[in-house]
């Protein structure tokens, strides 16, 4: 039976407000460090997008678009990077 959004929804807030502890695993089998070789991080993880207007020197752009199509992407990507960079580093 497929369930509707609102049944999932209720579902996963009984669940959310249990302890791990109190959460049937039984039916679900182990795993080993095998299973996970490979495996990436947040691949389908896709962030909502701001529209926003910025300034950026026009040599800096001259560059990311002299690089092909998906400049703003690149950016993104350099920004991210950053991000990240400096989060882990604290």
């Amino acid at each position: 039976m497929n369930k509707g959004p609102e049944a999932v929804r209720k579902e996963l807030a009984k669940l959310a407000s249990k302890s791990e502890s109190e959460i049937d695993l039984s039916d679900l089998p182990a795993t080993s460090a095998k299973d996970w070789r490979g495996a990436q991080r947040g691949q389908f993880y896709r962030p909502v997008k701001q529209q926003l207007t910025v300034r950026i020197d026009a040599d800096v752009l001259a560059w990311l678009r002299g690089q092909g199509k998906g400049y703003q992407s690149r950016l993104n990507e350099i920004l991210r990077d950053a991000m990240l960079s400096k989060s882990r580093n604290r």
